[in-house]
């Protein structure tokens, strides 16, 4: 992905934006990137991209991030939502309004 695909579509928050509040802001724990424009708060698919770009940031990664387009990225993340693996965002039943495509 480069760095102005989006991540967190439900907030639509960029990879950049992403990695840029890693460094600038050098949280403590993965979790702490939700700080940044919500990420990782809504539907729950980019969570595990955000712990990603946080173990990179700590060195702690043993696997480089896959080579993925954006839109493979959003067909996976439309196959997650699909099978009703989402989880509440900020304790609603529905999911934030996604940007048109």
């Amino acid at each position: 992905m480069e760095l102005d695909d989006k991540v967190c579509y439900c907030f639509h928050v960029s990879k950049r934006k992403i990695l840029n509040y890693i460094r600038l802001h050098k949280p403590r724990r993965a979790s702490q990137i939700s700080q940044c424009g919500g990420a990782g708060t809504g539907c729950g698919w980019c969570v595990a991209y955000l712990e990603r770009y946080f173990a990179d940031s700590q060195a702690k990664s043993q696997n480089p991030e896959p080579e993925m387009t954006p839109e493979i990225y959003a067909k996976l993340r439309a196959e997650y939502i699909e099978a009703g693996k989402r989880k509440r965002a900020n304790g609603n039943e529905e999911l934030p309004d996604e940007e048109d495509s």
